[in-house]
């Protein structure tokens, strides 16, 4: 067993450890999420290193008979200052770190989780209140994708209808139940989400509309630091958060009351 491992890692949590410690997340490529405790008081330089958002290249060392980890030291490549100094950065951030370990860091699918992370962070250091939730939104869609359970947005769930680009116009409801995406005709619900919704089918669909999954299409493949020229009207916006909350909601057993804000 390697006592003194090496990692790229990005703090995702930190938390007072006794009269001087800290008990820190990680989430790295390696081994998924991990604990350890960093020594020192307040002035130490190894205490300001490891705070949460900052990312790089991690060494510890792993004690055997206690069975715990301490950081020796820590080479920050990614600070992110920014989001520290907005409200709205700073709780679009906890919502990243709080969906990964809500999640156990991804499943085995580290390498792309990791870097889905770090790329959104970074892309928050610099956001406004609305690009902040945007880049949420995308996030939580990329994340399903990363956890196994985005549904196809393209193709009914019953009667395998495929909408293709040029019918984006189209209608899809979202099923928390069946956790899958249906026609206009298999759902029951018509077309027009922007009235009411029969009672007794509110509670278990959700509007997938044109421009909320238009929007979801192309956050797919596009870089957190580019989602800022894809423009989103704010109730296809609400719709694409609701969406991957449910989503991420059912996957989990629960929803994070970080989404909310």
């Amino acid at each position: 067993m390697n006592r003194t491992p090496s990692y790229n890692a990005l703090i995702l949590r930190a938390r007072p450890s006794g009269e001087s410690n800290r008990e820190i997340t990680l989430f790295t490529a390696e081994e998924g999420l991990l604990r350890a405790t960093v020594f020192g008081g307040p002035k130490s330089r190894l205490r300001a290193y490891a705070a949460p958002y900052h990312q790089g290249t991690v060494w510890l060392y792993r004690d055997p008979v206690k069975d715990s980890l301490k950081v020796t030291d820590f080479d920050v490549l990614s600070w992110r200052p920014g989001i520290r100094e907005d409200y709205d950065r700073t709780m679009a951030a906890a919502a990243v770190a709080e969906t990964i370990l809500a999640s156990h860091g991804g499943g085995t699918e580290r390498t792309p989780a990791l870097a889905l992370a770090g790329d959104t962070l970074d892309a928050l250091e610099t956001g406004n209140g609305e690009g902040c939730r945007r880049l949420v939104i995308q996030f939580l869609w990329n994340w399903a994708g990363i956890l196994g359970c985005r549904p196809d947005l393209r193709r009914c769930a019953s009667c395998g209808k495929v909408f293709t680009e040029a019918e984006a116009a189209a209608t899809l409801w979202y099923s928390r139940r069946e956790g899958s995406c249906f026609c206009p005709s298999c759902s029951g619900l018509g077309e027009d989400i922007r009235g009411l919704v029969r009672a007794d089918l509110a509670a278990e669909f959700l509007p997938a509309g044109p421009g909320a999954r238009r929007w979801l299409f192309t956050a797919e493949n596009l870089k957190p630091s580019h989602i800022s020229r894809v423009g989103m009207d704010r109730i296809s916006q609400g719709e694409a958060r609701a969406l991957c909350t449910a989503i991420l909601s059912a996957a989990l057993g629960k929803a994070l009351s970080c989404w909310a804000w």
